[in-house]
């Protein structure tokens, strides 16, 4: 790799599962998602992520060799339509392939609609021990328009049942810049969920992706001055309530930041099984960096999981590209980064990045320093400029 150190350093692992179905697609979500009118194939799709498992656990094997799994992400989708028992069976061959920490944490991705009551116990004892919750909005009128499937009355039940079952770290996740939602309107939204005492909170704006309904059908949205006002006085709310604000659209209560996402943000490792799942993988004794992904299809996905064909791509990412791919995550951390972080994440030299840092520092975007590199208000708000800026 030009201009790489001989080696870098292995970062910390983490593996997610991705659960493709979903009771309905909603009109923003451009994911992986897909209705399962037959019915969810369980017990196939639990021993094609095994498989998927497998073939990676072989092809890297050297890469991973003595490595711990530090986090488990379930998400979809809505992996919660799937029974605790196949969680259970996709964690307890997880195990027998993996060394997961003793303090890993196990999210499942849940949406408020799809929890049957019991259902909780039975995940906390399969291995889950943290609850992300699709709410978006506590404004019916607003979870229709946003094609939810259910209420802000089952919102509170849920919350009541998983504290009931034992779980202390829920995360919500929020949308702002709804249709027709006024600045009022977004308050009231945040004010509820701080109510509901979450440990983390995920606050992000709605937008329009390609090839969703809301795309091809645009809805009336708030403009962009309204997006930004919204987003200000509801940081100012969480701030004033105790959730610190420590990535772009992330706030958390005192040691109650996701692990998980943290790893993305500051470049660390990750599998990823299931369908269409992304991974990123650094060999630290040959200092090259791969990202793979699987067929996104489910139909494809489950004839051919655990084979090359059930791939969708296999690349090393080049060396020119690794600061761009770096700064996408680390810019996201509202206090930065340490300089260091950028060489042992990316086995470059920090040379690599001084020009793009300097310009970014000239337009007001970035604070830089002797050993951290932090956005501005104004680069937080010019973000994705602020990132172009280290493309090859």
């Amino acid at each position: 790799m030009a201009d790489a150190q001989d080696t870098v350093n292995a970062p910390p692992l983490a593996l997610y599962i991705h659960i493709p179905w979903c009771v309905r697609k909603c009109p923003y979500c451009d994911f992986n998602s897909h209705t399962a009118p037959g019915g969810l194939p369980e017990r196939d799709y639990v021993a094609a992520v095994l498989a998927d498992l497998d073939l990676d656990l072989r092809d890297y094997s050297a890469a991973l060799a003595n490595r711990s799994i530090i986090s488990v992400f379930f998400g979809g989708g809505t992996p919660s339509l799937f029974s605790p028992a196949a969680i259970a069976a996709l964690l307890d061959g997880v195990r027998l392939r993996l060394h997961l920490a003793a303090s890993a944490e196990i999210t499942l991705e849940t949406n408020p609609g799809t929890v049957e009551h019991g259902r909780f116990e039975d995940y906390r004892h399969a291995g889950i021990n943290r609850l992300s919750l699709g709410v978006q909005s506590f404004d019916d009128d607003k979870l229709v328009r946003l094609g939810r499937i259910h209420s802000s009355a089952e919102v509170r039940t849920v919350i009541a049942l998983a504290r009931d079952a034992g779980y202390d770290n829920i995360n919500l996740d929020l949308m702002y810049a709804l249709p027709q939602q006024d600045l009022a309107g977004a308050l009231a939204d945040i004010d509820t969920a701080i109510a509901l005492a979450p440990s983390h909170i995920s606050h992000y704006q709605l937008t329009l992706e390609p090839n969703t309904a809301f795309a091809r059908t645009p809805p009336p949205l708030p403009d962009d001055d309204l997006a930004w006002d919204m987003q200000e006085a509801c940081q100012q709310r969480l701030a004033a309530a105790g959730f610190e604000h420590y990535e772009t659209s992330a706030y958390a209560r005192a040691g109650r930041r996701s692990v998980h996402n943290i790893n993305y943000w500051q470049f660390g490792d990750y599998l990823g099984i299931g369908a269409g799942a992304h991974g990123k993988l650094t060999d630290a004794a040959t200092g090259t960096q791969r990202r793979r992904w699987k067929v996104r299809a489910p139909k494809a996905y489950l004839s051919h999981a655990g084979s090359a064909r059930g791939i969708g791509a296999d690349e090393v990412i080049a060396a020119e590209q690794l600061p761009f791919e770096f700064m996408l995550n680390a810019l996201r951390l509202e206090q930065g980064f340490p300089r260091s972080l950028f060489t042992a994440r990316t086995g470059l030299t920090e040379a690599r990045m001084d020009a793009a840092l300097d310009q970014a520092q000239r337009r007001g975007w970035l604070t830089l320093t002797a050993d951290w590199v932090r956005p501005t208000d104004l680069g937080k708000r010019f973000l994705n400029d602020t990132i172009a800026l280290f493309l090859p």
